[in-house]
């Protein structure tokens, strides 16, 4: 089981979320937070999936460089598009608003991705999720945002809040990739890499 393969292995993840943190824990994971603060470079060159995967690398090896011990550091990142257009976190009200409004009743994709460093490598990967999202209202879209306050959540929203319950229509994909880290993902890289 790969769970008994990280018994003797220091984990840190490089992630100041809740979520990720919440997830870990679930899966059984013993770990220690460390978080930088990254200027997120975005390449837009790159696929959307490409683009995850290095904003997860660069908080990952900005991590690694506060460290001295050799240790494993999972790292990760989630970006919300519609289309062509890539939404991060939004930076105020106005931003969040405008956010929902673009995804109501629309489809779009969420793209979380997985860094790993460890033994001096890194390994990336992504998972993407479609998300069938029903028209709102703009009295739902601002009753959200105000009580919510999803500053911290790429594309402005949280599923396992209340407008997942309210907007969204269907998933294709894990829900844990919408919440922010692909789990299944993750128990797979750590297996291939231990």
């Amino acid at each position: 089981m790969w769970l008994h393969k990280l018994k003797n292995t220091n984990v840190v993840l490089a992630s100041k979320s809740p979520r990720r943190a919440e997830l870990l824990k679930g899966l059984g994971l013993e770990f220690a937070i460390c978080t930088a603060e990254v200027q997120e470079i975005i390449d837009n060159t790159l696929s959307h999936g490409a683009i995850a995967e290095s904003i997860a690398m660069q908080k990952v090896q900005a991590v690694q460089k506060q460290l001295q011990e050799p240790v494993l550091i999972i790292g990760g990142d989630t970006i919300v598009c519609n289309g062509e257009h890539i939404y991060g976190k939004p930076h105020n009200r106005e931003e969040a608003v405008s956010m929902l409004q673009h995804l109501s009743g629309n489809t779009h994709s969420v793209i979380s991705s997985i860094c790993i460093s460890y033994n001096g490598k890194f390994y990336t990967a992504h998972d993407t999720a479609y998300i069938h999202f029903m028209p709102l209202q703009a009295e739902d879209i601002a009753y959200y945002v105000d009580n919510y306050r999803p500053y911290d959540k790429a594309g402005a929203y949280g599923i396992q809040e209340w407008i997942g319950m309210r907007a969204i229509d269907r998933i294709e994909g894990s829900f844990y990739t919408v919440m922010g880290f692909p789990t299944h993902l993750l128990c797979n890289m750590i297996e291939q890499i231990l």
